[in-house]
């Protein structure tokens, strides 16, 4: 199983426009500083911007733009905005219902995950972009 790196890219990405801005910044900058192609940033932004956390104008001088101030984008809005799954994901195929841990796990995990879900989310609204921004520049000085 492999974990999905949306999230920290987006993170990524959002700290960057908060570090630089308010100049817009295009997909390709944003790619350079991520290490990865255009098309994976791009795919992120319509995301993001279909959580109103980006906006972005064409033409000369175009490109991205926060659209909410970094204090007030949580680290769990992000995360929202580009994850489509819940981190822990119960059998794709029932299991064996003759079996009393296959009849019962699923049942027995739900309130497990749904636990460690809302503790992840808490924890990522604890951290704005605001945090990372000071964050990143402390470490560059």
């Amino acid at each position: 199983m492999t974990a999905s790196s949306r999230t920290t890219i987006a993170i990524h990405i959002l700290t960057l426009l908060a570090f630089c801005g308010p100049e817009p910044l295009t997909s390709g900058f944003i790619a350079g500083s991520v290490n990865t192609n255009p098309v994976v940033i791009r795919r992120l932004l319509a995301r993001l911007r279909e959580a109103g956390l980006v906006g972005s104008q064409g033409g000369p001088g175009g490109g991205w733009q926060l659209l909410r101030a970094p204090g007030k984008v949580t680290l769990r809005d992000i995360h929202l905005a580009v994850e489509g799954t819940p981190p822990f994901a119960l059998h794709s195929a029932d299991p064996n219902p003759r079996c009393p841990v296959g009849r019962n796990i699923q049942a027995a995990l739900e309130g497990v995950y749904a636990s460690a879900q809302a503790a992840l989310e808490a924890d990522l609204a604890r951290t704005t972009l605001s945090h990372l921004v000071k964050d990143v520049k402390g470490r560059a000085s």
